[in-house]
């Protein structure tokens, strides 16, 4: 990193962004059910927005087929995207089951990398990250649909409670060079 980069990584609005990210992290993780509505509904809006984008570029497209084909995936955005906005609960679960199906899914890709790694240096550090992650999987899986109410906004939640800590050391760390 730049020694020119230290100056924003110390100032007082790093710092002031990095509690305010630890604050809302605790909030999220104390409101998980509203969090995770929330989370639903921007990914809606998302949704929406690409299936517009899909549209228009559905009429840029050479050739009838390419653009049927294309007009179709714009409106299946559309339909799921305000289908998500109208139902968000519905939302929450549809995530929830389908971020349980990626982590058994990462899980036993880890557990295959690390088989096929055993005499690599650190391959126990994959085993132990694929046993996690595939036991966490399973849990949500088997906890869903309750899983739901508190699942997304706490993963968020402590996201931002992670991602506010790493920025608040770095900008004391920053200081520190700086002086």
């Amino acid at each position: 990193m730049a020694q020119t980069e230290f100056p924003n990584l110390a100032s007082g609005k790093s710092i002031v962004w990095a509690i305010a990210l630890i604050v809302f992290g605790f909030l999220a993780i104390a409101l998980p059910l509203a969090t995770s509505l929330g989370v639903v509904l921007i990914v809606a809006w998302l949704i929406i927005f690409s299936g517009g984008f899909q549209f228009i570029h559905a009429f840029q497209s050479k050739g009838i087929g390419s653009t049927l084909w294309k007009l179709l995936v714009a409106v299946l955005y559309l339909v799921f995207g305000i289908y998500f906005l109208l139902h968000p609960l519905l939302g929450v679960a549809s995530f929830t089951l389908a971020l349980a199906i990626f982590f058994v899914a990462e899980g036993v890709m880890d557990l295959v990398a690390y088989f096929q790694n055993l005499n690599a240096g650190g391959s126990g550090w994959i085993l132990l990250n694929g046993v996690v992650t595939l036991l966490l999987g399973v849990l949500v899986w088997k906890q869903w649909p309750f899983s739901s109410l508190w699942l997304i906004g706490t993963l968020v939640g402590i996201s931002m409670i992670m991602t506010g800590t790493t920025r608040l050391m770095i900008s004391i760390a920053a200081r520190q060079v700086r002086s």
